[in-house]
């Protein structure tokens, strides 16, 4: 009886750890190393974040609870390629992760962007699904209720997608749809039967129907009740809603409330110093990412001080 008792108790305390644990995450998540910049970072049901990284070319993980992110996958990447979008697919078990070239420039064309896959429990290599258009540029994933991944193309300006159990990459949307080239396809989304995705360049938001069999609907622009500045990450934030990073001017996380065609922003919080570039939720909370990346793609003149990379927590509510 004894023994009981003190399994039983033992087993109490563990599950007040846990609770304590969900109830307080770590306000800031430290991502260490020197010209790091993280682009990208997502979540499990278990609380752990995993974060993409352009000039450590890894990804790292912050366990459940913990303050501070280490190395977990080291990919094998080409030449110059980062890791750009991340996003934990739990359904399948599987980390899905962007590789592309950053800043690419010269005679010679970068290698082509690859779509990574790895396992979500072990970090070992599941697959490589090659971008289908010359010239690609993968920049952020998302994932439907039936498994299909679709992945956004800077470069190219269009949506491609993977089905479950497909063999490759092919091209769902675009055609000119999302605007010419050069207005940076970016952040992606799931939400009601439609994929989401905004423009950085050019501070756009689109809808596109999930159509009957899985074809791409009319590309719509979303009618916003204000401005969004230089949108950039962005994840599905219950039924109706997106969280969306603005990387320009002050940096923001806004909350875009969609009806139709129309979305309400919000401001959940302004002032991130060091260009904010995605955003993650874990219950009530939401992790903003800050990368630095004016270092990297900084225009003339000196550069910025590099700092401490990290990842902050607000407080967001349900959804």
């Amino acid at each position: 009886m004894k023994l009981k008792s003190v399994l039983a108790a033992m087993y109490l305390l563990a599950v007040l750890a846990t609770s304590i644990a969900h109830a307080a995450p770590p306000p800031e998540i430290r991502i260490p190393g020197h010209r790091v910049f993280p682009e990208s970072l997502t979540s499990r049901a278990d609380g752990s974040i995993l974060i993409g990284s352009i000039g450590a070319r890894v990804i790292f993980q912050a366990k459940p609870g913990a303050s501070t992110a280490d190395v977990w996958i080291t990919p094998q990447l080409a030449e110059n390629q980062g890791i750009f979008g991340v996003f934990a697919d739990e359904a399948s078990g599987t980390l899905w992760a962007c590789a592309s070239t950053a800043g690419a420039s010269g005679a010679a064309p970068p290698p082509q962007s690859v779509l990574h896959a790895f396992d979500l429990k072990s970090g070992s290599p599941r697959g490589q699904y090659p971008m289908p258009t010359s010239g690609a540029f993968c920049n952020d994933i998302a994932v439907a209720p039936d498994g299909t991944i679709y992945a956004s193309d800077s470069n190219n300006m269009e949506i491609v997608r993977l089905e479950k159990g497909g063999k490759a990459l092919e091209v769902w949307a675009g055609g000119g749809a999302f605007g010419p080239k050069g207005g940076v396809l970016d952040g992606i989304s799931v939400i009601d039967h439609r994929i989401v995705v905004n423009t950085l360049a050019t501070s756009k938001l689109f809808s596109v129907p999930i159509d009957t069999g899985g074809a791409a609907g009319a590309v719509t622009e979303v009618a916003l009740d204000r401005r969004i500045a230089r949108p950039d990450g962005m994840r599905s934030f219950g039924k109706k809603d997106v969280l969306i990073i603005e990387s320009g001017g002050v940096g923001r996380l806004s909350r875009i409330s969609l009806s139709g065609n129309t979305g309400k922003v919000s401001t959940i919080k302004e002032g991130y110093p060091d260009g904010p570039v995605a955003v993650t939720v874990i219950g009530t909370n939401a992790y903003v990412l800050e990368g630095q990346l004016a270092i990297l793609f900084g225009r003339e003149g000196p550069a910025p001080a590099e700092h401490p990379y990290h990842a902050t927590a607000v407080a967001v509510g349900k959804p």
